[in-house]
């Protein structure tokens, strides 16, 4: 793996270099800049920062905010967009690292001509250029959406973990705090099983069906803590009319929502990801201007993978506030944006 990302930086860094320099040259000022929120791959979770771009370029009266994707999930591919990028004159990047180490070379030559980056959704881990994260706090989501489980389980039970990608930086956390919140009942919930790299379509079709159809009955509840899976577990217990088997999901898709609705689902942790998108732009706008920097001394919260994290917020959606959340997201947006250049960046 790492003989492939040096070949990969050795390749891709002389061409940055060089439009960085055609950058430079060019000089873009304050509301003149084109800021591209690029994630690792195509996942439907992304798909709000589109929207949350454009939303942005119109309030905070910035030229661009454009949602570019690789077309595949591979560093490399991440990397040569940005480059691309570059070239075509954005000047400050959102990104979620296809690599948490990997993409540091990239973000580096960046910082070094004075084009910033912010981690969306996922951290590099430290040291990083990056001028901080700001995502879900997936640990602490992970764990209260365990915690949901647990208490619609009455405590006792036995559960499997549907986790994500293990080239996913957040993956690991997610698995220790599902142990952690379960180790806390005390031996009433046992975490029989991780599945993991199941969120992709026919791998969480593959796994999860085979999942229950060999151990349905020894199974008390399901967390799933990534998009895909979350969905093909909801989907898989309303074709078996199963309601025995409780599950807790992560995000809002419509067959999540209708599977709480109808008792097939006992909640699902809801992300941020347009608030990531949104607040990202905005604050992407200010460093590429030069009218704010990022704080020194600001409160961010310590992670494994980095020193500078802002939780970008997160709730569970039960059968209780399912036709109410959303409101209750923007409100979480809309207070983080109001409040953050007092709490995280100087500006002149």
């Amino acid at each position: 793996m790492k003989n492939r990302y040096r070949g990969v930086r050795s390749r891709a860094l002389p061409m940055l270099a060089a439009a960085l320099m055609g950058l430079a040259a060019g000089a873009a000022h304050a509301s003149d800049n084109k800021i591209a929120l690029v994630p690792a791959g195509p996942h439907p979770y992304f798909a709000p920062w589109e929207q949350a771009g454009k939303d942005a370029a119109r309030d905070f009266g910035i030229a661009a905010v454009d949602y570019k994707v690789p077309a595949e999930w591979k560093l490399n591919l991440q990397t040569e967009l940005l480059e691309s990028l570059v070239t075509q004159g954005y000047n400050a990047f959102g990104i979620f690292p296809g690599d948490a180490v990997g993409i540091n070379s990239t973000v580096e030559e960046l910082a070094a001509n004075n084009v910033p980056s912010l981690a969306l959704a996922g951290c590099a881990q430290d040291p990083t250029k990056i001028s901080f994260c700001f995502g879900t706090d997936v640990y602490n989501s992970a764990y209260l959406g365990t915690k949901a489980l647990i208490e619609s389980l009455g405590g006792k039970g036995k559960i499997v973990h549907l986790a994500g990608l293990l080239v996913d930086p957040n993956t690991k956390l997610r698995m220790d705090a599902v142990e952690k919140a379960a180790a806390e009942t005390n031996g009433g919930v046992t975490v029989i099983q991780h599945i993991t790299d199941t969120d992709a379509q026919e791998a969480a079709d593959q796994k999860i069906n085979a999942l229950l159809g060999a151990q349905k009955d020894q199974i008390d509840g399901m967390i799933a803590t990534a998009y895909i899976p979350s969905v093909v577990a909801a989907k898989s217990l309303r074709n078996l009319g199963d309601k025995r088997i409780k599950l807790v999901g992560i995000d809002d898709d419509q067959i999540v929502l209708d599977a709480i609705k109808d008792g097939f689902a006992a909640g699902t942790m809801a992300q941020n990801p347009y608030g990531q998108g949104y607040v990202g732009a905005y604050v992407l706008d200010l460093l590429a201007s030069g009218t704010c920097t990022v704080k020194a001394e600001a409160p961010f919260v310590k992670t494994p993978q980095t020193e500078r994290f802002i939780d970008s917020g997160t709730l569970l959606i039960n059968a209780a506030n399912v036709a109410t959340y959303k409101d209750d997201l923007k409100k979480v947006t809309s207070e983080i944006q109001a409040s953050f250049k007092d709490k995280y960046l100087d500006c002149k």
